[in-house]
């Protein structure tokens, strides 16, 4: 086994939550985040000569991840239809009121996100889940900095107004109307 598998093979283990909690927001099921992530390790494994050392090794994972889930969706485009994680029942949580006022706060948010469109999706989770950069995610996602900047501020309007949270600039012009 050559150095650099070792190395990728190393920090793919200590990077695994990070990359399937990804995967997960990205797909919305379990099983085929998990396919995901197998087939991420595989490739990177495999291309492991390829890694630099001294560049971000999650951004990397990220992007290999990230073709691959397009590639799965270009597929899929043909295929069956897709486990729904809001109709999973197994997810465990608290008894009584709060797990049914989590359950519904985790599956409007969830909704809301699924609901955005890919590109502000992806940004939002890169961002501000995974918390890479605007720079990182621009070379994950190849593009510029700039369109980060404004899918991730439209993605964020779009969660609030889901939510129903107002922004202050939004309730500064509603007062602003009540006053007139």
């Amino acid at each position: 086994m050559s150095s650099a598998v070792k190395d990728v093979g190393e920090r793919l283990i200590a990077f695994l939550p990070n990359l399937r909690r990804f995967a997960i927001s990205l797909c919305g099921s379990r099983d085929i985040a998990d396919d995901l992530v197998q087939a991420a390790c595989e490739r990177a494994l495999a291309s492991a000569e390829r890694f630099e050392p001294g560049t971000r090794f999650d951004a990397w994972m990220f992007r290999i991840l990230r073709n691959l889930w397009i590639d799965h969706v270009r597929r899929q485009k043909t295929a069956g239809v897709q486990d729904d994680i809001s109709e999973r029942q197994d997810i465990a949580g608290a008894h009584g009121e709060r797990e049914a006022e989590a359950r519904l706060t985790l599956k409007t948010v969830a909704e809301a996100i699924a609901d955005l469109p890919n590109e502000q999706r992806e940004v939002l989770l890169l961002v501000c889940v995974e918390e890479l950069s605007y720079r990182e995610a621009a070379d994950v996602l190849g593009v510029p900095i700039g369109t980060i900047m404004s899918r991730l501020a439209r993605a964020r309007k779009n969660l609030a107004e889901a939510a129903g949270i107002t922004t202050t600039a939004a309730r500064s012009q509603m007062m602003k109307g009540a006053d007139e």
